[in-house]
């Protein structure tokens, strides 16, 4: 149970975290179920609700206990680096307010992981999943837009969100697309010659007329294709090519950005074409060796 006191105020900084960051809809729901879970356990360890006074309160013995109620429920490290990410943010913000001395909670250190590195697919392995998705369906119009969808993810790098957060106006894809990603960040795309006649060979079969405002790519039933259509599009493709359950949609996108590295990409350009604020996420969107990020570097620095 929470108080309305502190209830408003986790409202009041998931309000902030929208209209300043641009925290998508998704984001802001991880959010605000990360604080219940923490104010909740705070109620609970301390035995009564924990209204603004309480929440002020918190120490470094509470921290712990929290920390460590949240490892034995069985929650992975990284998830809870996670959640205590988000509970500073919401202490930061609310001392800054209520002019109180947050310390306890933001000296806590995040527990230690190692970072998964994504795993893209090879190129030929890409290429198989494009010429094998449409197999997944014998309609017509749907086996062209799962093409669609896949080339677009993997030859413009695009989030799922995003591929399937396009609307009908976008069509005929333009040579250069104007996304709106994480946090509102705006990027261009361009788009490949393969992703275009994907989407144009979709569009010329389906079934539902691509009106202003409405999605580019539909389900079954007219609506929004969802992404876990896709993730079941993606499991039975791999499925077929026997590819590892590391074959997802947004491995994709990972395999874009690996690929254009591997060919001799600039490391900052792809980071403008995939929307990263950090080249540290580039990287680590990149699997390629440390012997070729030094040809790299060899070939494009002037000193080298």
């Amino acid at each position: 149970m929470i108080s309305p006191a502190a209830g408003d105020a986790l409202q009041g900084w998931l309000a902030n975290r929208a209209a300043l960051a641009g925290a998508s809809p998704n984001t802001l729901k991880a959010y605000r179920a990360d604080l219940v879970d923490f104010l909740a356990f705070m109620t609970a360890h301390k035995g009564a609700p924990q209204g603004l006074g309480g929440v002020k309160q918190v120490g470094v013995s509470d921290m712990r206990a929290w920390m460590a109620h949240t490892r034995a429920g069985g929650v992975a490290a990284s998830s809870l680096a996670r959640k205590l990410s988000a509970v500073k943010s919401f202490y930061r913000w609310l001392c800054d307010r209520e002019g109180f001395d947050a310390t306890a909670v933001l000296q806590m250190r995040s527990p230690k992981f190692q970072r998964r590195l994504p795993r893209p697919l090879d190129p030929a392995a890409a290429r198989a999943v494009i010429d094998t998705v449409e197999l997944q369906s014998q309609t017509p119009w749907v086996a062209a837009r799962d093409v669609a969808v896949v080339t677009l993810l993997y030859g413009c790098g695009l989030r799922i969100s995003e591929a399937l957060g396009l609307d009908a106006d976008a069509a005929p894809l333009p040579a250069v697309l104007r996304i709106l990603g994480k946090g509102g960040k705006e990027r261009l795309v361009p788009v490949i010659d393969a992703a275009r006649d994907a989407v144009t060979a979709y569009l010329r079969l389906c079934p539902y007329p691509p009106e202003p405002g409405a999605p580019l790519f539909r389900g079954v039933r007219g609506g929004r294709l969802s992404p876990r259509q896709v993730s079941g599009l993606m499991q039975a493709t791999r499925m077929q090519l026997g590819l590892p359950a590391s074959a997802t949609p947004h491995a994709l996108r990972h395999s874009f950005a690996t690929h254009l590295l591997e060919a001799g990409g600039d490391l900052r350009a792809i980071q403008e074409l995939l929307g990263h604020a950090s080249l540290s996420t580039t990287q680590a969107y990149t699997a390629v060796d440390g012997a070729h990020l030094m040809e790299v570097y060899r070939r494009s620095h002037p000193k080298a």
